[in-house]
């Protein structure tokens, strides 16, 4: 098969049918940690929580370890990066007792970066027909590959007939201009590619990528909240990133390439310790306010030297968090600063959802609430069964996401696969949209 690559496209997948179970293997890849679940999606009855997922999501086996060869989300020694890759998955097989050769991964690297573009056709029949939206379609996409960068998602947020916008399904309304709009979220061509032989090293062959940021919405976001307007920030260890829903759309999605472990690195410059020393005081003692009593706590440091007759460094539970509090504000005041500059602030509404293993910094929720200006929440994935404690809490939500990117593929537009996938007949992309249309609206 000819490598999606070659059209600034990774893989794709066909939708799970909603009347059918399936197993399946995803994988979260980040900069500090890899997360392999293999989990069995059930069809499900309609349902007041969370009605657009048409599968209940248990899990079989999971499987988690140190990221190793990882930097910012990218790969930075294949070899390191390609061993845990396989020893998460190992675990979570074991666990599963099954084996698995597909997955789904996300991809949080690679300048992830998110454009919309609007097309125009006129229709052949006063009847808008299957056709028109295929050129219509087809004329968006025609923008959507740019040199260097790989799309990863590609999705229609509203058609427009004539005059009428926010149509979501316009066949066989009576109109004589269609139009669309299409957000298209993209990241690096090298930075996908090389997560991809990674993780084909070991044997597996990637079926999806998916951005970071819309798997954790996806696992953590009420369908209120995607429907009102919510900013879903998943605050990792080497990078951030953001999602913006609106009208039950991924419609805007960005990343800075700063995160928690970049506050464990000031911990460890400001304290004179080693890395490992820094991690555990971080999230032991750290925190974004300082209270009176934290002038008087006490915390031990060990020193670097391996001279065990050095007394260990004493410091103030308040000086820690004076070396947390600038490096936690950099991080949102740049994320406000480029939500501002996106044009999306307005359809981001007034919510603002915290995930990711950054988030649990104590006192996170109230200066994000600050700094944004709206209302903050931090989220644990919800709609899964299965996870145990250890994984039912923030750093879980872009894995527990991937597992409903496939209820939903089938709303995703890649007209360049035409060139070398079948995308006619019953398993055409009009024919997944309009079923998709129909069993969501």
């Amino acid at each position: 098969m000819t490598s999606p690559f070659k059209y600034g496209l990774t893989p794709k997948m066909r939708p799970i049918s909603p009347r059918r179970s399936a197993i399946l293997c995803v994988l979260d890849i980040g900069t500090s940690k890899i997360v392999c679940m293999i989990a069995r999606l059930r069809p499900r009855e309609g349902s007041d929580i969370l009605p657009n997922r048409t599968h209940k999501a248990e899990v079989l086996g999971i499987g988690h370890t140190r990221a190793r060869g990882m930097k910012s989300g990218s790969v930075a020694d294949m070899a390191k990066a390609e061993a845990s890759i396989r020893q998460a998955v190992d675990a979570a097989e074991r666990m599963a007792e099954v084996q698995v050769d597909r997955v789904i991964v996300t991809v949080s690297a690679g300048r992830i970066g998110s454009e919309q573009y609007e097309a125009r056709v006129t229709c052949a029949a006063p009847r808008v027909q299957d056709h028109d939206l295929h050129r219509v379609l087809e004329a968006a996409s025609d923008h959507s590959v740019r040199q260097g960068r790989a799309v990863l998602h590609s999705m229609p947020i509203g058609f427009r007939l004539d005059d009428t916008r926010g149509i979501k399904d316009p066949r066989g309304m009576l109109g004589s201009g269609l139009g669309v709009d299409m957000h298209v979220a993209t990241c690096d061509v090298a930075s996908a590619r090389n997560l991809m032989l990674c993780v084909e090293r070991c044997h597996l062959t990637v079926e999806a990528m998916v951005a970071a940021p819309f798997a954790s919405g996806l696992s953590v976001l009420t369908d209120d909240e995607a429907e009102l307007g919510t900013v879903c920030i998943d605050m990792g260890a080497g990078t951030t990133t953001l999602a913006v829903f609106a009208g039950s759309h991924f419609v805007h999605a960005d990343a800075v390439a700063i995160g928690s472990h970049h506050v464990t690195m000031d911990i460890a410059r400001g304290l004179s310790a080693r890395l490992s020393d820094a991690e555990r005081i971080k999230v032991l003692n750290g925190a974004c306010f300082a209270a009176k009593s934290d002038e008087r706590d006490i915390i031990n440091v060990p020193l670097i030297s391996e001279d065990e007759r050095d007394l260990p460094n004493q410091v103030t539970r308040a000086q820690v968090i004076r070396i947390i509090r600038p490096r936690v504000d950099e991080i949102l005041e740049m994320v406000r600063d480029r939500l501002t500059a996106s044009g999306a602030a307005a359809e981001a509404g007034r919510r603002i959802v915290l995930t990711g293993g950054g988030s649990q910094l104590p006192g996170l929720a109230d200066l994000a609430a600050q700094v944004l200006g709206r209302q903050v929440r931090v989220a644990r994935p919800v709609g899964i069964t299965g996870l145990p404690d250890s994984a039912k809490g923030p750093p879980f939500a872009a894995a527990v996401g991937l597992t409903v990117y496939p209820q939903i593929a089938g709303i995703e537009h890649f007209e360049p696969q035409r060139r070398f996938f079948a995308a006619t007949g019953t398993d055409g992309y009009f024919s997944r949209v309009g079923k998709w249309i129909r069993d969501s609206f």
